[in-house]
């Protein structure tokens, strides 16, 4: 029948899954935005698992739309958006190495002119995206998460899940002070385990303080502290309450709802995006499948704001 010649409006339970049920592109010409796979999870500190997140998402996103309901906004009216695949690690018991491949990847999405929307993975795979996207000048950040992921050196390694956004700053391809932090909470063991973020001059709203601000007030302070200028969007799953998202890593109670995190994304609409992620994803811990579907939704919101942005830039 005709109306089933879009593969995306055919039955969800037919097909290979791709993220979304776009078009999978092994050739990048004639693609804006990709979405992209990093199964890899080699910078985690505890729970292992996000390498898996990827091909979960894929599954749970055949259940996305193309359309948001609550905005209006059809991504794919607004840029040419294609699953491009996995940008795979050869070497992943190197984590440095495994760094260096993955942002040789994305350095070819960049010069390819793709804007990349991604899933991890550990929170450390968005450092080498960071490397690849702020070469010629540090970003802005608004990151969305439980952990402000500023910590140091740890069993070692200064490169793990707990740190990308200090090192991004340290190399200069992150601009702290057009950073933002939404959702920070739990128990730590050491009082200034953030204290990067502030003395660099991020912005970090924790999650305490979130009930009293407002989400509409949390949503006008990100965007005043990233401006005009191109920013990254990074979503850590678990800055949902793990009542919405119990398969990640490290769970911290007293998250975001599901409702919320779509609200504070939408909110984010103008933000001159040229980039995001969504990540820790760990679905072995939840066997019910509701962590990589809130993951595949989360994604879409970001597609939506991603694809409102390149369609501005585009003119």
């Amino acid at each position: 029948m005709a109306e089933f010649d879009d593969p995306m409006v055919r039955p969800r339970y037919v097909g290979i899954p791709t993220f979304m049920r776009a078009p999978f592109a092994e050739d990048w010409n004639g693609i804006d935005i990709a979405l992209i796979g990093v199964p890899y999870d080699g910078g985690v500190t505890n729970r292992p698992g996000s390498r898996h997140g990827p091909r979960e998402v894929r599954n749970a996103s055949s259940m996305m739309r193309k359309i948001n309901q609550a905005t209006g906004v059809c991504p794919y009216d607004l840029a040419r958006i294609a699953d491009i695949g996995d940008c795979f690690v050869e070497r992943p018991f190197q984590l440095e190495g495994a760094h260096e491949e993955i942002g040789r990847f994305y350095e070819r999405v960049a010069e390819a002119g793709l804007v990349p929307v991604s899933v991890g993975g550990d929170h450390s795979v968005t450092l080498p995206i960071l490397r690849a996207l702020g070469r010629e000048a540090p970003v802005g950040l608004i990151q969305i998460d439980a952990h402000a992921d500023t910590g140091d050196d740890y069993l070692g390694s200064r490169f793990h899940h707990g740190a990308p956004f200090r090192r991004a700053a340290e190399e200069g391809v992150l601009d702290p002070k057009r950073t933002v932090q939404i959702g920070i909470r739990g128990g730590v063991n050491d009082r200034d385990i953030w204290s990067f973020s502030h003395q660099s001059g991020m912005r970090v709203i924790y999650m305490h303080e979130i009930p009293e601000m407002g989400l509409d007030a949390v949503i006008a302070e990100a965007r005043r502290v990233v401006g005009d200028g191109p920013t990254y969007l990074s979503f850590d799953i678990d800055a949902c309450d793990p009542a919405y998202a119990p398969g990640t890593g490290t769970p911290e109670f007293g998250g975001f709802t599901a409702l919320e995190a779509q609200r504070l994304i939408r909110g984010l609409a103008g933000v001159d995006f040229i980039g995001a992620d969504m990540v820790e994803v760990a679905p072995p811990f939840d066997p019910s499948g509701n962590t990589a579907l809130l993951g595949a939704t989360v994604l879409f919101e970001e597609l939506c704001v991603v694809a409102q942005a390149f369609a501005k830039r585009a003119g």
